[in-house]
């Protein structure tokens, strides 16, 4: 890419290698950003984006390659100016945000006394004004200072951690995927920002899965697979389907919406029954039903239930009150014990922190839930239970060194995969078990998308019953037979997937149409953005 001034790149990384054990995750990966642009950087789940980041950030040593900054070479360690955004917001959920804004340079009142009396003590006040005017600078907004992170949105928490970047007068700062838990109006604000920081002269190295932010924001783009980079291109004037060619080597295939089965003997077996369900000030009452070989939706907007919903039915949310039949019998879900006995299976949108043990192999994490059928005497056959991990491996297409390899060096769709997998064995011979997937394709590629999709498929074609939670509208159309739209805590519509569109659902969840599905208008699908996550 061409440089502003003719000058140097303001930053420029160089045939980059890095290997893992067997697995070679970047094969010379080279950038180049010009200064006060912003360059976007994209790729498959598994492409080398996470390992390059690392090695920018010091995390991770390259095994060969040059980093340069403005022209000169840095070292791993001498991060030299460039600071980072990251997806998790690594602040504390104790801090207030006076706290996490100053965290490693703290004001500090003079003191009056040598020696053990010259211990110097915090400066509240200047702490907290410096707070408040950092804020102001940069997003002119209000945050209280004495607030607690904990209690923040996630959006707030996002501008803390923007602002305590900016605090340190960066000249180069790196966003890796800063949207993914945002919400529509969340990333347009963020993307203002953005605009905001380049023009007063920053570069931004901005990483994202959503492929119309790279479109809309970005000056260039280079593109990762496999390890090397592919393409650099002029991020606007690239076509979105030129990007996701280079990204997977060709073309996807489009996905067709799923015909409606609800004719079919499969779904006239109702495997999960609820009547009155309902959790004081988070949802209901609600009553729906959930069949075998059926896919059903659920999406709402910020305080719908549709989450707390999810939660509830594998036993996560206390205070549930109404009936709830699993196969015909009433049980009652107190905790995911309950839920598991029952065959219900729960893949949660944080899969990092929930879905999955990260320091654990892979083989372990398969084998977690059914671990009782690889043991007798209380000692585990661990000949079989590498065998059974292979097995699905293979079958769910895990790419990953091998069984044992630990679950945090595999990209973020290959751990969904396996988030999901290790669920498989609640399945008995009719295959009838019930799924529940909060957010299942969040934050990954295209690519590791289909596959999860094709798994979906694959489950219900068994006799199993998939319940998914998503705010993609166009992916809970593609891949539910029905979807249910949930507006403060209530389900204000049930309808067949393939008679509505993306404009359909969103004005229900708004409550901006409040007609019945029959009254659903036949306009295009206008690509809604993304619709806000319920918390």
């Amino acid at each position: 890419m061409s440089t502003s001034n003719g000058g140097a790149p303001a930053l420029e990384l160089r045939g980059l290698v890095k290997q893992y054990g067997g697995v070679q995750a970047l094969r010379g990966a080279s950038l180049s950003a010009a200064r006060g642009t912003v360059h976007g950087l994209i790729g498959q789940n598994g492409a080398g984006k996470s390992t390059l980041i690392k090695i920018l950030a010091g995390l991770e040593r390259a095994d060969a390659g040059e980093i340069r900054v403005d022209g000169v070479q840095i070292d791993a360690g001498a991060r030299s100016g460039i600071a980072f955004i990251h997806q998790e917001r690594l602040l504390s959920p104790t801090f207030t945000v006076a706290e996490a804004l100053a965290l490693g340079d703290e004001p500090t009142v003079a003191p009056r006394a040598r020696g053990l009396r010259a211990l110097l003590p915090l400066d509240v006040r200047r702490l907290r004004q410096r707070a408040v005017e950092a804020l102001d600078e940069h997003f002119g907004i209000a945050l209280p200072p004495d607030r607690l992170i904990g209690e923040l949105s996630v959006a707030e928490q996002q501008i803390v951690q923007i602002t305590r970047a900016l605090i340190r007068s960066p000249r180069i700062l790196v966003f890796d995927e800063p949207t993914a838990a945002l919400v529509s109006r969340e990333v347009d604000r963020l993307l203002r920002t953005i605009d905001q920081l380049r023009a007063r002269g920053l570069t931004i190295l901005y990483v994202s899965h959503y492929l119309n932010e790279i479109a809309s924001l970005c000056d260039g783009v280079t593109v990762l697979r496999d390890g090397a980079d592919v393409a650099h291109l002029d991020a606007r004037e690239t076509p979105i389907e030129t990007l996701v060619s280079a990204m997977i080597g060709a073309q996807p295939e489009a996905r067709a919406r799923r015909t409606s089965a609800s004719s079919s003997a499969a779904l006239q077996d109702v495997v999960l029954e609820a009547r009155d369900l309902h959790a004081p000030g988070r949802f209901g009452p609600l009553s729906f039903t959930l069949r075998r070989g059926e896919v059903l939706g659920v999406t709402g907007l910020v305080g719908s239930g549709g989450k707390p919903l999810v939660r509830s039915l594998f036993g996560l949310e206390r205070g549930v009150l109404g009936a709830l039949r699993v196969r015909g019998k009433t049980v009652r879900l107190r905790r995911p014990a309950d839920a598991v006995r029952e065959r219900i299976a729960f893949v949660p949108e944080d899969r990092r922190r929930q879905g999955v043990a990260t320091a654990l192999p892979v083989r372990d994490n398969l084998s977690l839930p059914a671990l009782g059928g690889f043991s007798r005497f209380g000692l585990i056959d661990t000949r079989r239970e590498t065998a059974a991990a292979r097995a699905l491996i293979d079958a769910l297409g895990v790419r990953t060194p091998g069984p044992l390899a630990p679950v945090r060096h595999l990209s973020g769709g290959n751990q969904q995969k396996v988030a999901l997998g290790k669920w498989l064995g609640c399945a008995t011979d009719d295959g009838a078990a019930i799924y529940l997937l909060d957010e299942p394709t969040v934050g990954v590629d295209v690519g590791a998308k289909a596959d999860i999709y094709r798994l979906i498929d694959t489950l219900v074609a068994q006799g199993a019953a998939v319940l998914i939670f998503s705010s993609d509208l166009h992916e809970l159309l593609d891949v539910t037979d029905r979807v249910l739209v949930l507006a403060r805590g209530a389900i204000v519509q049930d309808v067949p997937s393939h008679a509505v569109t993306t404009q359909d659902l969103l004005a229900w969840a708004t409550l901006a149409r409040t007609g019945d599905a029959g009254d659903a208008g036949d306009s295009e699908d206008s690509g809604v953005a993304k619709q806000e996550n319920a918390a």
